[in-house]
């Protein structure tokens, strides 16, 4: 198990965070995150982006430990996390365990929880071991119309201190549509040298809860991200990327956000999800 232990702990993105492993088998693991404020929103709450990470790494500890360190590399083609309830300034906890074994994907959940056993997210991912094939072929994303408003909210996004360490940009924010960039930095990368998983992912929510506000406009109101569905189509690359997001509908509070997270040399698709949002007016 030893080769996972270094993943999570030599990855930069997981180190940044502060992800301690405390414990693996092959069906089983267990991750803490200590409180820090540069993960959090504002009030010291836990950003969900976090929440998301810890989901992933738990299911990739899990698949990687049960399938073995020549099953590499390996990506989430599914996972949804159900967000239950905040974590304020204190430690959380994620348990991951192996629900079944196939030869190249393992099925996972993962509950996380504050350290006095308030679950605050639930997961359950798909992960694939691709034994070393070759890259997939990637769609090409068609980008956006290339406005560049950022609204009232965009430029005040980097306040946010776990989106500020990710180097997120809000290039455009208005109208329902969103596109925002996270540059390639070492904060973000996984121990191969391409972003990490957890570090798109953050991406992704973020993308789409702006994308929400995009439609609702600013203003006093409480929000929350109460579920994210996403598919990592492959390892993120060593290079700068470009999320668009764009509101699909919305039902009163609760709003539907669809996202695109391509590179931004190349333009070629790297994960995609849809980011069910509500902003209470």
């Amino acid at each position: 198990m030893e080769f996972v232990r270094r993943w999570i702990e030599k990855s930069p993105y997981s180190a940044a965070l502060g992800v301690q492993l405390e414990s693996l088998t092959e069906g089983a693991a267990r991750l803490r995150l200590p409180f820090a404020e540069p993960n959090t929103n504002p009030g010291g709450v836990l950003h969900g982006g976090c929440a998301a990470s810890l989901a992933s790494i738990g299911a990739h500890a899990v698949t990687r430990a049960t399938l073995g360190e020549a099953s590499g590399p390996w990506i989430s083609p599914g996972l949804q996390v159900n967000y239950l309830a905040a974590a304020q300034q204190q430690d959380v906890i994620a348990e991951a365990r192996l629900l079944r074994r196939g030869k190249t994907i393992c099925f996972v959940e993962v509950d996380v929880a504050t350290q006095d056993g308030n679950s605050i997210a639930h997961a359950t991912a798909v992960t694939r071991a691709r034994f070393g094939e070759d890259p997939p072929a990637l769609p090409i994303s068609a980008g956006d119309d290339g406005a560049a408003d950022p609204g009232a909210m965009g430029p005040h996004l980097g306040r946010v201190p776990f989106i500020g360490k990710r180097g997120i940009v809000a290039e455009h924010m208005t109208g329902g549509t969103s596109r925002l960039v996270m540059p390639f930095i070492d904060d973000n990368a996984d121990e191969s040298g391409g972003v990490h998983e957890g570090a798109l992912l953050a991406l992704l929510d973020t993308t789409g809860a702006m994308a929400s506000w995009a439609r609702t406009g600013h203003g006093a109101y409480k929000a929350s991200t109460p579920s994210i569905q996403t598919q990592i189509l492959a390892p993120g690359p060593k290079q700068d990327l470009v999320a668009y997001g764009r509101n699909v509908q919305r039902d009163g509070e609760i709003l539907w956000s669809d996202v695109e997270i391509a590179s931004a040399v190349d333009a070629r698709v790297y994960a995609r999800g849809t980011v069910i949002y509500r902003i209470l007016t």
